[in-house]
C-alpha cells in the first residue's frame, strides 16, 4: 500500500469530449506539484455519465496527456494500490458506502418526484426564497420509509447537511465559508441507482488517500457538499486549491468562438508540446523571478508553488503562445521539426507520402529556411508557396509590388538579369552572385533598386529568403520528382518576362 503520509494528487477527467485547455492546465499543475514534492500523481477516469462517456475520448485524453509530457504513477492503464481507476468499475463501492450512510442516519431516502421538486422550486421562487430542497423527506418515519421501499417506490438518497456553517481552507482563495441553508441536502444516489459526481468524487478521493485536490474554480461551489460528505464519513478533509477561470481576450469564458481550445487542436496546428506546457503553466501562476517567461518542465517543477497561484482570471493570449512556439521551434533539433512538418506538406499535396532520401534532404532544408518565421508548423506549406507556386501574372498585378515595378531602375535590371540567365541551367549560387555584381555595375542599381526587382521576378514578392539559400532550393527542387513541380530560376525568369511583355 502507498504511504498515507505521502502527498497524493489526482487528475480526474470525464471522457465525454476532447481534453481542453482548462483541464490540461489542471493536469499540469497536479503533475508539477506531485513531482516537486516527490508525491504520487493519480489519473482517474470519471465516467459515471454513461450516456456521454466514450472509450475513444478516454484514449484521446491519455494520448494528449502523454503528448504534453505528463505521466502518472497510478491509473487505469498502469494500475496501482487503489484500483480500479474508472468510476464505472467502482459502482458497488458507491452503493455500499451510501447504504452505510443511511444506516448511520447521515443520509436518508427521498421519494420526491421530479414534478414534486419542480413545483416546490417554483413556489420558492414565487415567494422570493432560495430554491433549495425543502427537506420534506428528511424526517419521514422509518416504518413508512421501509413500507415505501418494500412497495418498490423509487427513491434517491440524500445527504443530511449539518446545521452549522461549512468551512474549509483553500490554498488559492483562503478561508471559505458556506451557510448550511444555502447548500441543502444534496442527492448522492439517484433513484435509478446511479451515483452523482459530488458523492463519488469524495468516496474516490478518500479511498485513494488524496491529500490535495487541485482543480478549476468552477468546482468551488461543489466543495461544501463534499466537505460535508467527508465529515459524514468521518474522514479527513484534503487541502483544496481551486484554479482561476481561463478567459478569452474579450474576458468571456474561453470557448470555441475564441479559436482552438482543445489540446488536439493545438497539436494538429503544429504547436509544440513544450510551448503549450510552458504557456499553460503561466496561466494563473507566476514564477518567483517575475519577468522570466520560458521554462523547461524540469525548471517548472523546481519553481512551482501552489501559493503563487492567483485567484484572478487568466487571459488566454494566442499571440503569447505563438511567441513561445516560435522560441521552441528555433530551439528544437532540426530533424524533429522536419518530422512534425512533413505531414502538413503531404496533406497540402507538396510532398509524396514516402519521400525518398534526396527529396527528404531537400525538404529538410526548406523547413530549416522557413520554420523560424512561422507561429505554428501548419503555416509552413503556405510559406513554402514561393517555391511551389510561381504565378508571374499575379506578381505583376500585386499592389504591394507596384512601387518596385514602377521604379526607374527596375526595367533595366529585369532586362539585364533575364539576358544573363539566358539558357544557364542550373544557376550555381556563385554564378548568381557574380550576375548580381555585374548588374550593379551595368545598371547603376544597388540595394533595394537591385534586389527587389529580381526577387519579384523569382518568387513574386519583394521580400523573402536570402538569395544564397533560395537559389539552390529552386534549382535542386526543379530536378526532383515532386507532386508539384518547382520551377527553376531559368523557368521563372522566362515566365515572368513573357507575362511582363504581354502586360505591356
Amino acid at each position: 500500500m502507498a504511504s498515507e503520509s505521502k502527498i497524493r494528487v489526482r487528475f480526474a477527467p470525464s471522457p465525454t469530449g476532447q481534453l481542453h485547455v482548462g483541464n490540461a492546465r489542471t493536469a499540469l499543475f497536479n503533475w508539477l506539484f506531485a513531482r516537486q514534492k516527490g508525491g504520487v500523481n493519480v489519473l482517474r477516469i470519471e465516467d459515471t455519465d454513461l450516456e456521454r462517456s466514450e472509450a475513444r475520448y478516454e484514449t484521446q485524453l491519455i494520448d494528449d496527456l502523454k503528448w504534453l509530457g505528463l505521466d502518472w504513477d497510478e491509473g487505469p492503464d498502469v494500475g496501482g494500490s487503489y484500483a480500479p481507476y474508472r468510476q464505472s468499475d467502482r459502482l458497488e463501492i458507491y452503493r455500499s458506502t451510501a447504504d452505510r450512510l443511511v444506516q448511520a442516519q447521515k443520509a436518508y431516502y427521498c421519494f420526491c418526484t421530479l414534478e414534486d421538486l419542480e413545483r416546490d422550486r417554483q413556489q420558492a421562487l414565487a415567494e422570493n426564497r432560495q430554491p433549495i430542497y425543502s427537506g420534506k423527506c428528511r424526517n419521514l418515519d422509518p416504518a413508512e420509509v421501509q413500507r415505501r421501499r418494500h412497495a418498490g417506490e423509487a427513491a434517491a438518497i440524500r445527504l443530511k447537511i449539518p446545521e452549522h456553517p461549512i468551512k474549509f481552507h483553500d490554498i488559492v482563495h483562503g478561508d471559505v465559508q458556506f451557510a448550511s441553508e444555502s447548500v441543502s441536502d444534496p442527492i448522492i444516489m439517484r433513484s435509478n441507482g446511479v451515483p452523482v459526481y459530488n458523492y463519488v468524487v469524495v468516496v474516490d478521493d478518500a479511498e485513494m488517500k488524496i491529500t490535495h485536490v487541485i482543480r478549476g474554480d468552477d468546482h468551488l461551489s461543489n466543495t461544501p457538499k463534499q466537505v460535508a460528505l467527508y465529515e459524514a464519513l468521518g474522514l479527513p478533509v484534503p487541502e483544496f486549491a481551486h484554479l482561476s477561470t481561463i478567459l478569452g481576450p474579450d474576458r468571456e469564458r474561453l470557448s470555441k468562438r475564441h479559436g482552438a481550445t482543445s489540446i488536439a487542436n493545438f497539436r494538429d496546428m503544429g504547436v509544440l508540446p513544450e510551448a503549450l506546457v510552458n504557456y499553460l503553466a503561466l496561466l494563473g501562476w507566476a514564477p518567483s523571478g517575475g519577468a522570466r517567461e520560458t521554462f523547461t518542465p524540469k525548471e517548472l517543477i523546481k519553481e512551482f508553488s501552489l501559493k503563487r497561484i492567483t485567484p484572478s482570471p487568466a487571459i488566454f493570449d494566442m499571440e503569447k503562445l505563438h511567441w513561445l512556439n516560435r522560441h521552441y521551434i528555433k530551439q528544437s533539433p532540426p530533424e524533429r521539426i522536419h518530422a512534425i512538418a512533413q505531414p502538413f506538406f503531404t496533406k497540402a499535396g507538396l510532398l509524396p507520402e514516402n519521400p525518398d532520401a534526396e527529396i527528404a534532404q531537400w525538404f529538410g532544408r526548406v523547413v530549416d529556411l522557413l520554420a523560424p518565421y512561422v507561429d505554428k508548423l501548419e503555416q509552413l506549406p503556405q510559406r513554402a508557396a514561393i517555391l511551389f507556386h510561381f504565378d508571374p501574372a499575379a506578381a505583376l498585378a500585386n499592389p504591394e509590388n507596384a512601387e518596385v515595378l514602377a521604379g526607374e531602375k527596375t526595367g533595366p535590371v529585369l532586362q539585364a538579369f533575364a539576358a544573363k540567365i539566358g539558357n544557364q541551367f542550373p544557376v550555381a549560387p556563385e554564378r548568381f552572385k557574380e550576375i548580381m555584381n555585374e548588374l550593379k555595375t551595368e545598371t547603376g542599381a544597388k540595394g533595394k533598386d537591385l534586389f527587389h526587382p529580381v526577387r519579384i521576378m523569382l518568387i513574386g514578392s519583394h521580400s523573402g529568403p536570402e538569395f544564397d539559400k533560395l537559389i539552390p532550393l529552386l534549382e535542386e527542387g526543379s530536378r526532383l520528382n515532386l507532386p508539384e513541380h518547382v520551377k527553376s530560376v531559368r523557368e521563372r525568369v522566362a515566365g515572368f518576362m513573357a507575362a511582363r511583355g504581354q502586360r505591356s
